[in-house]
């Protein structure tokens, strides 16, 4: 079996509402579908976060390295194409970016090699540790009682964590965990700060947090200083979660061997691979870290390339990111992705284990051309 093209589809997936954090307001998941083709009639289907022109270009400049070659070879390809795209050009170091770029092409080579084996791809990388995963409740909204609200009705859905953003002021960062706390009872609460504080303000916020019972904080200073996290994490009485400062299994070596952090968020587009997000796993369970699923502006291609790897975890945490419910609709027509008392389980093949939805795709494409201004392009079923 060889590589006869690529195809890259840029789309926007409008969010049911906007999505509040503490960098700004989020309307829509931008992500650039990949289709990788072979001479065999199978084709692999993965996605990339942002629908750039930059992200389009370097995945079409990846066709050329690809075509001819085994869609089996992934980790080669992966090495040739950061090599040859971006460490080849002298100071154009990118391991993140390059990352962000080509996880949807690494994503739909494994989607091939399931669909060529008949076999679900968490079958291809060891097998699965477990039948289900289990997710955080994900409350948004503008205020602190829009958050509360929803928190308490995914509270009596059945979600054991709840994962709230902060970060967006003191007084209203205060009054979500007040109010979330209070509506959520004895449940597990969770805050997302996402580099908001300098390492003054997130002590003086972490103090005054305390009397809330959170489970831990995520990503409180910048994700540029491993030293200020491993500060921060010295002197704090809340667990201390690394996201922003963990893309690679470097990254993730170095918050276990700093001692910088209590559990390491980490997602597909953060290492830019199966095989990378695999041995960063790896690297904080000989460390005893948990890793918990990261999500990002994606649909629910990526959640379930996230499922298939995190089935094979033995230090996978039990509250992991969902963003589908932000969607108004998902480009997936098969499986059901609704979460059933925060779970969904470990998804059968083959391939990654999903049908994408044409039409949904095609609204999802239109909404790019009219939010963007750009011309159409036909991808092949």
């Amino acid at each position: 079996m060889r590589i006869t093209g690529v195809e890259t589809t840029p789309l926007r997936v409008p969010y049911k509402k906007p999505f509040h954090w503490a960098q700004g307001v989020i309307e829509a998941a931008e992500v650039t579908l990949v289709a990788v083709h072979t001479d065999e009639g199978v084709t692999g289907y993965g996605e990339s976060v942002s629908c750039k022109p930059a992200v389009q270009t370097l995945l079409q400049k990846a066709e050329e390295f690809c075509v001819g070659r085994s869609p089996f070879e992934v980790t080669a390809l992966q090495h040739e194409l950061y090599h040859q795209i971006f460490a080849a050009y002298g100071n154009l170091s990118a391991p993140r970016f390059g990352a962000m770029v080509f996880a949807g092409l690494d994503m739909a080579l494994w989607d091939i090699a399931g669909k060529a084996t008949g076999r679900a791809v968490h079958e291809l990388l060891g097998g699965a540790a477990r039948d289900r995963i289990s997710y955080f409740g994900f409350p948004q909204g503008d205020t602190a009682e829009e958050i509360a609200r929803m928190a308490g009705a995914m509270s009596e859905d059945g979600f054991e964590v709840i994962y709230v953003k902060v970060g967006r002021g003191e007084a209203l960062d205060l009054s979500i965990a007040a109010q979330v706390r209070q509506i959520i009872g004895n449940k597990r609460l969770r805050l997302d700060a996402n580099e908001a504080w300098d390492l003054l303000t997130a002590r003086r916020m972490i103090e005054k947090l305390a009397a809330f019972d959170i489970e831990f904080i995520e990503q409180p200073v910048t994700g540029t200083s491993p030293s200020a996290l491993e500060q921060l994490h010295s002197a704090s009485s809340i667990a201390i979660a690394a996201d922003q400062l963990v893309f690679t299994p470097s990254d993730v070596y170095e918050i276990c061997r700093r001692q910088a952090a209590d559990l390491i968020v980490l997602g597909l587009h953060e290492t830019g691979s199966i095989g990378g997000f695999c041995k960063a796993a790896a690297i904080a369970e000989v460390a005893g870290i948990n890793v918990c699923l990261h999500g990002l502006y994606e649909t629910g291609i990526t959640t379930c390339a996230s499922n298939q790897v995190g089935a094979t975890l033995l230090n996978l945490d039990d509250g992991n990111q969902y963003m589908n419910h932000f969607l108004a609709e998902d480009i997936i027509q098969k499986p059901d992705l609704t979460l059933k008392r925060g779970q969904l389980p470990v998804l059968t093949g083959p391939g990654l284990g999903f049908e994408l939805d044409w039409d949904a795709i095609r609204r999802a494409e239109e909404a790019y051309r009219r939010y963007e201004g750009s011309e159409p392009t036909t991808l092949h079923r």
